[in-house]
Formats: structure tokens, C-alpha cells, sequence
């Protein structure tokens, strides 16, 4: 049930009128009693619904998402029941292995063993694993994560277990951000299912917005873009430099404007439902260094990552080296909760390496930050060439995306040859070009706009708000659904499935 589509539109139409008239019915009761009856019916339909979601894809997988539900979940009530440390770490423990091992099983069985066989034969050794055609349950690696985050954060005593089973498995479930994130932690989440907001208190128009804003990256911009990269990608050996500069450009346009754009209406649809999910793209595009570009990228993982992996590592309080080698060892398995291939393992090696070498030659010594622009050494060229940096560190990104979208790591390495040699022969045809050129004008005229006007989702939602609390707020939010739902329509491409729907 794909959010472009009039399937997920009818049926999110059908979920708001019933949330809209549990809320309406909420505000017309009297008694705490009642209040609280109409919300626990509220949280036990938005359930079914986002169960029901997930199942249209594969029923089966369903199973899945329940058994890591409940064993978390038990993990949670056994950390609250128990107060000793010793015991508390065991509930601890058999929730990263539950977790870890299903995520294990299903993604990456596959890739470690096959890699364990080539090792084997190389060594001259006989080795013999099962072979199990698994089929990738969409959205794993986002719940299995979500999940996760609760024992620790209750291991951690920074949260309360959450004694209500129901609310535990909607935080899970909710289908707004099941299959592709943001990464919603219970911290974040479990107060709001807790206290449903009322619908006077939820800006409406802001959630339209985002809608909107998202269907136009991804069905204007994203879906255009993907022409252009995927026949590039398809067959670089056979291309010209130009064209294969085309598809890298296009690629990491498309991969924003995809992955963004899902965000974008995944926020939207949650609000209109009165739930704030987290950020998860700020202009990443213009960062001025590689530590910034994670800042702005895929927020909710890199949040995930520094919380859960980097911070108990020993984060920056180590040594030089070890701070370096925590930096590798979070993009290493950052790049491999991407995909079990080596092109992940490389590409999170990449920004890895990237990010060790902006710490040792560019790092604030007073604060033991990093990131292009915040050093000594930077402010004697900040002022001539510090519009380079944003340049470089996009260029860096890009060809490191080569890695990202290629099939296989031979690809790749065909790819980034190709770039710089004469061998293909086919050129970018010019109605092509002109159709890249026109949506990455229009994702550097956003990314721009955003930077100056709307540097946070707070700062958009509030200009907005204003908007559309004057008195042209008629006109006003008539007029830009018109224009965007035009748009939209006359010039979507052939539509696509959504990038991170494979993690």
C-alpha cells in the first residue's frame, strides 16, 4: 500500500474520520472515566488499522512484528519487576539477542554465509552451511530498532516500562513510519500514545503541507530523476563520461528527494492523526563538512547510532585512536544496516574514513568537535573558499552513493572507472538531460529556499501556522493545495517504489 497511491489515500481518509470522531466524541463526553474509555478505544483502532497495513503486504510477516513486540515488551516488565542491575542485564541481554538475531536471520544469514564458504574454500577448509532462500520483511531494520531503543532506554532507568501491551505494539506498528522510518524512539513516542492530543490542538493545515510537499519530491522530482540514474546504473560500461555524470547527479537527487519526501508524508499523515514524529532531513545537501552532513541526513539513524552504538563505545571521551576507531566502527555497521552486500560495507567504510580525517585535520581542540568551518585551521581560508566546502563535501557524498545504488561492487568500480575514461560511447540524450537538469535546479532552488526560510521543521510549521491564521487563510491554503495538487498530477513520472522500502 504505497503512500502515492489512491489505495493508501482511501484508506487513510477512512482512519482520520474515525480518529476525527473518537476526538469529537472525546470533547463532548464528561467524566475522566469516559475521556479515558474513547481514548483506549482510539489507540485500539489506530492498531487494527496499522496492522492491518503491514499485512496487505505479507500476513505472514505480521507474526514477526508481534513476537519482537512481545518479547521486548516482557523484556520491559522483567526490568521493572526486578531492581538488581545483574538481573536487569539479563532481560537486557535476551532482548538484543531476540532483536539482533531475527534482524541476523532474515538480512544478513544470507551474506555471511556465503562470504563464510569463499573464506572457507580459500583456506582450503570444507564447509557446508544451509542455504535459505529468506524473503526481507519490509521495514525490519526500522521496528527491530525502535524496539531496541525501549529496553535500553528502560535498562538505562531513563524511561518507565510501559505496563499497557497495546500501546507498546502500536509504537511498534503505527503505519505512518513502519516500513521506511524516521526511527521513532519510545522516549519520543509512548507519551503520546499515552495522551492523545485533541484535534483543536493539532495544526492540520501543517500536516497537508507536509503531504504535499512529500508526493511532490517523490512523484515530481524523485520518480524523474530515477529515468536518468537507473539506465545509467543498468549499463555503465556502455556510456560516456557525461552521462555517467549525469547519473551519479541524479542519483543522490533522487535518493534525497525519495527518502525525504516518504519522511515528508509520514510526518504530515501522523500529525493530521495528532502525533509528532521525529525530523529526519535538514537540508543535507549544503553541510559544510561530513560530521554536519549526518547532522542533516537521515537524522533519526544517526541520532539511533550515537545514543545506542557511539556513546557506549566510549564515544569522543577516549583517546584520539579510539574515537577514531568508534567513529569506523558505527559507519561500518551504519553502512551494513543498509543492506547485507559489500557495496554497504564500503559505503559506510567510506563516510567512515571521511569522518576520521575532518576529526584529525579539522577538529575544534576546545570542544573535540569536528566538521568543516569550526577550526583554527579553516579560518584563515573560511573567508576566500568557504563556499568549496559544501561543494566538496556534496561531491564526496555523491560518489560514495555509487556505491550505494550499484547492484554489485564490480558495478561500482565499473561505474567510478567510467567517470573518468573515454570507453562508452552512448551520450545522455538531450530530452533526458533536460529532465534531469529541471528537477536538480529544483531540488538546489528548495534546498536553498529551506536553508534561509525553514532551517527546522518548528520554523516551517510556525511560518505556516501564521499563514494560515490570518485572514487570507482561506485563500491562502486553498490556492497552494491547488497549485501542489496540480503539479503533482501533471507532472508525475511513472511512479517508483520508495528507496528505503528494501531496509
Amino acid at each position: 500500500m504505497i503512500f502515492t497511491t489512491p489505495l493508501f489515500a482511501f484508506f487513510f481518509i477512512i482512519v482520520f474520520l474515525f480518529r476525527w470522531n473518537f476526538s469529537v466524541l472525546k470533547d463532548l463526553s464528561t467524566g475522566i472515566k469516559k475521556k479515558q474509555i474513547i481514548d483506549h478505544l482510539s489507540v485500539i483502532l489506530l492498531l487494527i488499522f496499522s496492522l492491518f497495513f503491514y499485512s496487505v503486504w505479507d500476513y505472514r510477516f505480521l507474526l514477526l512484528l508481534v513476537w519482537v513486540s512481545l518479547v521486548d515488551f516482557s523484556c520491559g516488565q522483567g526490568m521493572a519487576y526486578w531492581k538488581d542491575s545483574s538481573r536487569r542485564k539479563i532481560f537486557l541481554w535476551i532482548s538484543l539477542a531476540n532483536g539482533l538475531g531475527v534482524l541476523s536471520l532474515f538480512k544478513y544469514y544470507g551474506f555471511f554465509s556465503e562470504n563464510y564458504q569463499v573464506l572457507a574454500e580459500f583456506l582450503g577448509l570444507s564447509a557446508h552451511l544451509p542455504i535459505l532462500q529468506v524473503i526481507l520483511p519490509v521495514g525490519i531494520s526500522f521496528y527491530i530498532f525502535q524496539s531496541l531503543s525501549y529496553t535500553v532506554d528502560v535498562y538505562r532507568r531513563e524511561i518507565d516500562p510501559e505496563s499497557n501491551y497495546l500501546h507498546y505494539l502500536l509504537f511498534l506498528s503505527f503505519f505512518p513510519q513502519l516500513v521506511a522510518g524516521p526511527i521513532v524512539t519510545a522516549k519520543e513516542f509512548l507519551p503520546q500514545i499515552r495522551n492523545l492530543r485533541p484535534f483543536s490542538e493539532i495544526p492540520l493545515a501543517f500536516g497537508v503541507f507536509l503531504i504535499l510537499l512529500g508526493a511532490f519530491k517523490k512523484s515530481v522530482l524523485a520518480d524523474h530523476l530515477a529515468v536518468t540514474s537507473d539506465f545509467a546504473f543498468s549499463n555503465p560500461a556502455d556510456l560516456s563520461p557525461s552521462f555517467l555524470w549525469w547519473g551519479m547527479f541524479s542519483y543522490a537527487g533522487q535518493i534525497y528527494c525519495d527518502f525525504s519526501g516518504y519522511t515528508d508524508i509520514a510526518q504530515g499523515s501522523a500529525l493530521i492523526l495528532g502525533f509528532r514524529l521525529p525530523e529526519n532531513f535538514r537540508m543535507p545537501y549544503l553541510s559544510r563538512g561530513f560530521s554536519e552532513f549526518w547532522t542533516k541526513w537521515h537524522m533519526s539513524l544517526s541520532g539511533w547510532l550515537r545514543s545506542y552504538l557511539y556513546i557506549p563505545l566510549g564515544g569522543n571521551r577516549k583517546t584520539g585512536f579510539r574515537t577514531n576507531l568508534n567513529l569506523m566502527i558505527v559507519m561500518l555497521l551504519g553502512g551494513l544496516w543498509h543492506g547485507a552486500s559489500w557495496n554497504f560495507v564500503f559505503w559506510g567504510g567510506g563516510h567512515g574514513c571521511l569522518l576520521v580525517i575532518e576529526r584529525l585535520f579539522f577538529k575544534n581542540k576546545k570542544d573535540n568537535s569536528s566538521g568543516f568551518g569550526d577550526s583554527p585551521m579553516i579560518r584563515y581560508v573560511k573567508a576566500g573558499a568557504g563556499f568549496l566546502f559544501p561543494v566538496f563535501t556534496f561531491l564526496a557524498v555523491a560518489f560514495l552513493w555509487i556505491f550505494f545504488r550499484s547492484p554489485d561492487f564490480n558495478i561500482s568500480l565499473c561505474y567510478l572507472q567510467g567517470l573518468f575514461s573515454k570507453n562508452g560511447a552512448i551520450t545522455i540524450p538531450h530530452a533526458l538531460f533536460l529532465n534531469t537538469a529541471w528537477c536538480l535546479f529544483a531540488l538546489v532552488i528548495g534546498h536553498s529556499f529551506g536553508q534561509k526560510y525553514f532551517k527546522t521543521n518548528e520554523e516551517m510549521e510556525g511560518r505556516m501556522e501564521r499563514l494560515f491564521q490570518s485572514k487570507w487563510k482561506p485563500i491562502a491554503f486553498g490556492t497552494l493545495f491547488s497549485l501542489a495538487f496540480i503539479a503533482i498530477v501533471l507532472l508525475s513520472a511513472k511512479g517508483q517504489p520508495f528507496v528505503y522500502f528494501v531496509f
